[in-house]
């Protein structure tokens, strides 16, 4: 069966293979360094480390190209408002991403870019855009004329054809049902950050960066350009109109949009008191392997509802498949191998293989998973299961932790509650009565990377954190 990924553009699900040799050439939208990412935007940026992943599974090579914004209307406002330059204010926001990222184990693009490293880029496009004739000047900013762009309203699509003319935004963000000429050089301000150009001295607009950025490094068309549902307009929408008008050739063959995360069933904002950073969650002692387990457990195409439910149940998922992990690396089964489950295995394997072809099911792709996982752990408790069934139940282990990477423990931070160290202790004082002292000895190991040491005594087994 075939890769497939749904197409914002085409509103279809359609297969996919990059148009060039065996190089997926993705482009994805980053964060803007204002403030630190909060778990929304987290869950957008686990989609594409789940997307990454997966298409290196299947054989291709990434060639991903991810955009810092590092000047835009909120870090002026922000940055003017702490007295820091622009490099100063971002800096802080920019390493805490990075920080931030790789606590939830997501893999660094090819090339990470910021849009102050590329204003001449931006300034050589928007001459080019004024050549053709795709832009006019007011008070010393450059706009977009998107009413000579016929193409526009293709990937959100909304019709725009009653577009008034000459309406224009200065902002980066409006009204999403709007369409207005969009500025591409904002003419400088007093006490506002800006540079000097052959269009005047000033800075760029926030879309202009990411088509200058994205077709510097990848080329005319891209195989996938990816971000949040909110993005779809105006911002890549206003990408298509500017790009394409620059080439005359696609911008980006597949568009893949994210839906948004709710806390609780609600939508997240500081004034609700529901709005949450990773290190917020960290400081509650929840492990970054369990918020990456709740955040790419719901397909990425559906609203998923964050919930203390939800990740306590994503703990117990995590520690469930540790368990079984743990059994067939210290169990010892009866020599041979059982066909049967065997071919259970393989058939678990392709369904969590075509589940995540189709359209990064993940959702169907753990179904699978935990179904083999209850049936595997019913046959070593009937004795059915063989030591030469081992390497196989291993090896989808792994497949599957290729993708998600949830079963090594964090550490310092891996967050265990009291009730489940307890569950552990319990366990494991099964596992001495049971006379299998290796696993016993396993779970002592595995107590201590999370930071539990463990103390035998006559009255039972007392525990405390490092």
């Amino acid at each position: 069966m075939a890769l497939r990924f749904y197409n914002t553009l085409t509103q279809q699900v359609e297969p996919f293979a990059p148009l060039h040799d065996n190089t997926v050439r993705m482009y994805t939208c980053g964060p803007t360094v204002y403030n630190y990412v909060h778990i929304g935007n987290l869950r957008t940026f686990t989609f594409q480390d789940i997307l990454r992943r997966w298409l290196r599974a299947r054989g291709y090579q990434l060639d991903h190209v991810m955009n810092i914004t590092d000047v835009e209307d909120k870090i002026i406002r922000n940055a003017s408002a702490e007295h820091k330059s622009i490099a100063e204010y971002t800096e802080k926001y920019t390493q805490a991403f990075l920080e931030d990222t790789a606590t939830l184990r997501l893999e660094r693009p090819e090339r990470l870019v910021k849009a102050t490293d590329h204003i001449t880029d931006m300034v050589e496009a928007i001459q080019k855009l004024a050549a053709r004739e795709y832009t006019y000047t007011s008070d010393g900013s450059v706009y977009y004329r998107i009413s000579k762009f016929h193409g526009y309203g293709k990937l959100s699509h909304n019709d725009f054809s009653g577009i008034r003319a000459g309406a224009r935004v200065d902002v980066d963000e409006y009204d999403k049902a709007n369409a207005r000429d969009f500025v591409l050089w904002k003419a400088a301000k007093n006490g506002e950050p800006s540079w000097d150009s052959a269009i005047g001295p000033g800075r760029p607009g926030w879309h202009i960066e990411c088509s200058v950025m994205a077709m510097k490094y990848l080329g005319e068309t891209l195989d996938i350009h990816a971000g949040g549902v909110d993005l779809i307009f105006p911002h890549h929408e206003n990408e298509i109109a500017q790009s394409e008008a620059l080439t005359s050739k696609p911008f980006a063959r597949f568009w893949l949009h994210s839906e948004f995360l709710n806390v609780e069933a609600q939508k997240m904002s500081k004034s609700a008191g529901n709005f949450y950073t990773l290190r917020d969650l960290l400081g509650m002692g929840y492990a970054p392997e369990v918020v990456r387990y709740l955040l790419a457990s719901v397909p990425y195409r559906k609203k998923l509802n964050f919930t203390f439910d939800g990740l306590k149940a994503a703990a117990t998922a995590i520690d469930r498949l540790r368990n079984f992990k743990l059994r067939l690396e210290t169990d010892r089964f009866p020599e041979g191998a059982n066909q049967k489950l065997e071919e259970r295995t393989q058939a678990a394997a392709r369904q969590f293989g075509e589940s995540l072809d189709d359209d990064l099911n993940t959702a169907e792709a753990l179904a699978a998973l935990f179904e083999y996982v209850r049936d595997a752990n019913t046959s070593m408790d009937s004795g059915e299961f063989r030591a030469g069934n081992v390497p196989s139940a291993l090896e989808l282990l792994n497949e599957f932790d290729r993708i998600f990477d949830v079963l090594r423990p964090s550490g310092d931070h891996a967050g265990l509650t009291d009730a489940q160290v307890e569950q552990h202790i319990a366990e494991r004082a099964q596992a001495k009565k049971n006379r299998e002292f290796a696993r016993a000895d396993q779970i002592r190991k595995q107590l201590l990377e999370a930071g539990i040491i463990l103390e035998d005594t006559k009255e039972g087994t007392r525990w405390k954190r490092k």
